[in-house]
């Protein structure tokens, strides 16, 4: 026997309507309950995991005893690999030192140095444009900055490193063609109130600059000079971080 359709009215379909309207909203809270904590974990564990996993690298000073800037800036290069692969120079011009590493951090050596004989972290713009005579005693300032140098001549003929090619700022082997400057017994006295004497170049003793600054551009190569301002902070100038701070809790320093 055919079943006997009854029709339903207007009222019933309305509950049914509401029913089923009840029944999938219930449904789709539910999915968000099961898949909510899913999709937390998916996007928050990520980052977290990489800090965690981040092994801190500091760079290694040997037996050599350096400032707290030059400390700071030395381990934020090793951690972050801001020199890439290049080997790297610090100048810390308010230790008037300089220090030679290479593409792992790890020190060849360091040395006195002689440098801007006028303190400040800028050079006066077009400076390198004009004659050394031209240049005013308050403007021989040895620039604060990351630079990429490389091996050239200067207008002498004599073998440099550029630091800072457009305002003719370099590393170069110490010259003794004032004798009123002093230039070789600055560099070999015990204070650093004296090595404040140069135009805006920086002042090398010739053995170290032989052994282990002209080296860093053999073959083309081209290090990194980070020099430390002495006006500015370190952070403000290079945009770095304190390597102990990322090493977490519970973490040697």
């Amino acid at each position: 026997m055919s079943p006997i359709y009854t029709p339903m009215s207007a009222e019933s379909r309305a509950e049914l309507v509401q029913s089923l309207q009840r029944g999938v909203l219930a449904g789709l809270a539910m999915l968000t309950l099961v898949l909510a904590p899913a999709v937390r974990t998916a996007h928050n564990t990520a980052a977290p995991a990489a800090l965690l996993n981040h092994i801190p690298r500091s760079a290694d000073f040997g037996p050599h005893q350096p400032s707290s800037d030059a400390r700071h800036v030395a381990d934020w290069i090793a951690d972050s690999r801001d020199n890439g692969d290049a080997e790297f120079i610090i100048l810390d011009k308010r230790q008037a030192t300089l220090y030679v590493f290479d593409a792992a951090a790890r020190l060849r050596d360091a040395t006195p140095v002689l440098l801007g004989a006028a303190r400040g972290d800028d050079n006066v713009p077009g400076i390198g444009a004009r004659p050394i005579a031209d240049v005013q005693p308050h403007e021989r300032t040895t620039p604060a900055g990351r630079f990429t140098a490389q091996r050239g001549r200067n207008a002498l003929g004599e073998n440099v490193v550029w630091v800072d090619y457009d305002n003719a700022v370099s590393m170069h082997r110490v010259r003794a063609t004032e004798p009123s400057e002093r230039r070789m017994e600055r560099l070999a006295s015990k204070t650093i109130d004296d090595n404040r004497v140069s135009y805006g170049c920086i002042n090398v003793p010739v053995a170290f600059y032989d052994a282990f600054v002209l080296p860093t551009t053999d073959a083309g190569r081209r290090p990194i000079v980070y020099v430390l301002p002495e006006e500015r902070s370190v952070q403000e100038q290079f945009g770095s971080y304190a390597v102990t701070s990322r090493r977490g809790p519970g973490r040697d320093t």
